[in-house]
């Protein structure tokens, strides 16, 4: 009696094991499948009404310019998201300064208006060009590239494959664009130009000149490419000290025409009317002159501070 109830046990574990271990089996083989299908099948996920209304925005031909304007300026942001932190930011400062800082509901509406006017301008304006620095700043590691590339006996076109893959972005990103088009068949100079027309800056325009002149006349591909990889790596040592040198003055910039503002503001939140008599005949000749003083303070310093290599 007791060797059949042992039996029965055994054989009661032993089903519950394999149970177990068939249903593992069959949920890891259900969930590969159901990747599978839905790589092969995807579902577009459920939208909110805002997020339909940015999709429609970014489709629309009127927001390339704002597409391009956050291309350069190494923003990655789309055009939709741009524009909704522009109307977030506006309502922020529209209740600090009605609700905080007490100021009468026409100034605190157009001051935002203006304010984020200026930001705007000055976004733009400072990083027109931060995506041809980033590129510039990775020439010297895709001269090293393919340079090695060169010494290993490997053409143009097989080099810059090999910058597609190993550099990371923007230079990757727009190296592999090249990459693709050669392997379309398009030829290697218009394939450059056509990155040139959306980077113009003069360390790429030396970059390309120099690859084309060694494909047309030969000689040593590697040592050029070396020889440019140090000289790009030296302006960028170059470029880093002198930033290091007038990174306080660039601050300074931000500060001085912030800090009168900030503590008029304050002054008016402390002391009820301090800032009326500013828009009296008098007052606002005032004002025309410290905005003007401001404005001028700010762009004379970073003109000053603005040293080109």
């Amino acid at each position: 009696m007791n060797l059949a109830v042992s039996i029965l046990y055994s054989l009661g574990v032993l089903s519950f094991l394999l149970f177990v271990y068939y249903f593992l089996g069959y949920r890891s083989q259900k969930k590969e499948w159901k990747q599978k299908v839905e790589e092969w099948f995807p579902e577009e996920e459920r939208k909110s009404l805002i997020s339909k209304w940015g999709d429609r925005f970014d489709e629309k031909e009127s927001s390339e310019k704002l597409r391009n304007k956050l291309h350069h300026a190494n923003l990655k942001l789309l055009p939709s998201e741009y524009l909704g932190i522009l109307i977030v930011g506006y309502l922020v400062l529209f209740v600090m300064f009605y609700s905080i800082f007490g100021m009468p509901l026409p100034l605190s509406i157009a001051l935002p208006i203006l304010l984020l006017f200026v930001s705007n301008y000055l976004l733009f304006y400072f990083r027109k060009n931060s995506y041809e620095l980033r590129f510039n700043d990775q020439l010297s590691e895709v001269c090293r590239i393919l340079g090695s590339a060169a010494r290993s006996g490997l053409t143009i076109n097989q080099g810059i494959d090999i910058v597609a893959r190993e550099v990371a972005a923007p230079a990757g990103e727009e190296f592999k664009r090249i990459s693709n088009e050669l392997k379309l068949g398009v030829n290697l100079e218009s394939a450059f130009r056509s990155v040139q027309k959306r980077n113009t800056s003069r360390d790429f325009n030396l970059f390309i000149a120099t690859l084309l002149i060694q494909k047309k006349t030969g000689g040593n591909l590697a040592l050029t490419l070396d020889t440019m990889a140090n000289t790009f790596e030296d302006r960028k040592v170059l470029n880093q000290i002198i930033k290091t040198m007038t990174s306080e003055q660039k601050y300074i910039s931000f500060i001085v025409p912030a800090l009168p503002v900030f503590l008029l503001l304050v002054m008016n939140n402390v002391i009820d009317g301090f800032i009326e008599p500013l828009w009296s005949g008098f007052g606002l000749v005032i004002l025309i002159i410290f905005i003007t003083a401001i404005v001028l303070s700010f762009f004379l310093i970073r003109k000053i501070t603005n040293i080109k290599v």
